[in-house]
């Protein structure tokens, strides 16, 4: 029996080291890439040329004519947010229930963090409300409801 079991340790020892010198025999062989990577082409539009969006910056004017009117225009900073539930500061409502955060904090008056991927927010005071990286900011529990958000049980 014990030269059984030393027979089959020495063949499986060869094998091992057959397939490792194998593969290092494949990896020296192996095609290699001829320049730089090829990319998926962009959409072609209808005439045939590629085209891709445009970078839109924080500083952008407003993209048309609707947004022109009402002086909706990019946030550039907090001040620009005004009061939660107006639009700009003017007032007027905003259909806009959150805003997006600014490095990574709330802006103020919209203390509440949403959070897209467990689709929970998390209100001040909470356990977590100090970890947590919003990726939404909303100014009440009911704004953040309506978005399909719950709130955090701890």
């Amino acid at each position: 029996m014990c030269k059984v079991l030393r027979r089959l340790f020495w063949l499986a020892l060869l094998g091992g080291a057959g397939y490792g010198a194998y593969a290092a025999w494949q990896r020296k062989h192996e095609p290699q890439p001829n320049g730089p990577p090829e990319w998926p082409p962009f959409d072609e539009t209808t005439d045939g040329t590629q085209s891709a969006a445009p970078p839109v910056t924080l500083g952008d004017p407003p993209s048309d004519a609707a947004d022109a009117a009402d002086g909706a225009g990019p946030v550039t900073s907090f001040a620009d947010l005004g009061e939660p539930g107006s639009a700009n500061g003017d007032g007027a409502s905003s259909d806009r229930r959150w805003v997006e955060p600014v490095d990574g904090e709330c802006p103020p008056g919209y203390p509440i963090k949403g959070n897209d991927n467990s689709g929970i927010y998390h209100v001040p005071g909470g356990r977590f409300y100090a970890r947590t990286v919003p990726e939404r900011c909303y100014a009440t529990e009911a704004d953040a409801e309506a978005d399909g958000y719950r709130r955090a049980k701890a």
